[in-house]
């Protein structure tokens, strides 16, 4: 016997109470995630290459009011290109030395002047560059500014240059002294024919400077602090730079009137080969 067809039932609904709670917590899920935090961002890379140690710091961090010109960054120095390790143009040093140097600036100040300086720490890759540009034939473009009168292949012999250097130490400068209200730092004649670092003030490259009897890193005999051919003014600015560097506990290199070295530095023995960048300094 057939039996009838048995007509399908829908599904029962379900109760309201059950419905709501469902679209809630849905809204409630929806809600969270958009206002979930971000996952945290991986950490960088750390650094690749020599590091300095934990007390160099950046001159300018510690007293912004001291001028750099960098020169061993730039095209402007008697090699003629930047030196090896210097893709910064920035005065690196051991904090000892640049609080010393931010307490002599305090005193420059209240003279009437600012300081400027040329460079700081050097590395030894550096130092290396220039030791193999002495030994390369020939002189160098760089001759007529800034050794006319002695030649290349005597520059390390007279003293001039030396390979390893204090500079590498950390705690060692080279600097300058500018007349306050300080004027628009001038940007280098790169077209232009050098002069003699030994020529008269108003022909040199304008570098701000106080008249010093030389330009930095003018490789004569009137470069020596206690040099007497130069005139009145020029010697009276070196004897002013130099008391305010030796009360600051600094010591100069006699035949460089630019070049302080910190007399209590904190690595006497130890030459380092970091880059001159703030991704070495920690």
């Amino acid at each position: 016997m057939t039996r009838p067809a048995v007509a399908a039932r829908p599904a029962a609904a379900l109760p309201a109470v059950v419905a709501v709670t469902l679209v809630a917590v849905a809204a409630a899920t929806v809600l969270t995630a958009c206002h979930r935090p971000p996952p945290p961002p991986p950490p960088a890379p750390a650094p690749s290459g020599p590091r300095a140690p934990a007390d160099v710091v950046v001159l300018t961090d510690v007293d912004p009011t001291v001028r750099t010109d960098i020169r061993y960054a730039t095209a402007h120095n008697f090699v003629g290109r930047p030196l090896d390790g210097y893709p910064e143009p920035l005065c690196l040093l051991t904090r000892a030395a640049a609080e010393a140097l931010r307490r002599v600036q305090a005193a420059a100040l209240a003279d009437g002047h600012t300081l400027k300086v040329y460079d700081c720490y050097r590395p030894q890759r550096a130092a290396d560059d220039m030791v193999a540009w002495a030994g390369q034939p020939g002189e160098s473009a760089g001759a007529v500014e800034f050794h006319p009168r002695v030649p290349k292949s005597e520059l390390f012999a007279e003293g001039y240059l030396g390979a390893p250097t204090a500079h590498s130490r950390g705690s060692t400068v080279d600097l300058t002294l500018v007349r306050l209200p300080a004027p628009t730092p001038s940007r280098y004649p790169s077209a232009a024919p050098p002069v003699p670092c030994t020529a008269p003030p108003q022909r040199r490259y304008p570098d701000d400077s106080v008249d010093m009897g030389t330009g930095f890193d003018c490789f004569d005999p009137l470069a020596a602090t206690a040099a007497t051919d130069i005139s009145r003014a020029a010697r009276a600015n070196r004897a002013l730079l130099r008391r305010l560097m030796t009360d600051g506990g600094f010591v100069n290199y006699d035949r460089e009137w630019w070049h302080y070295r910190l007399a209590d530095e904190p690595y006497p023995d130890t030459y380092f080969d970091f880059p001159v960048s703030r991704s070495a300094v920690r």
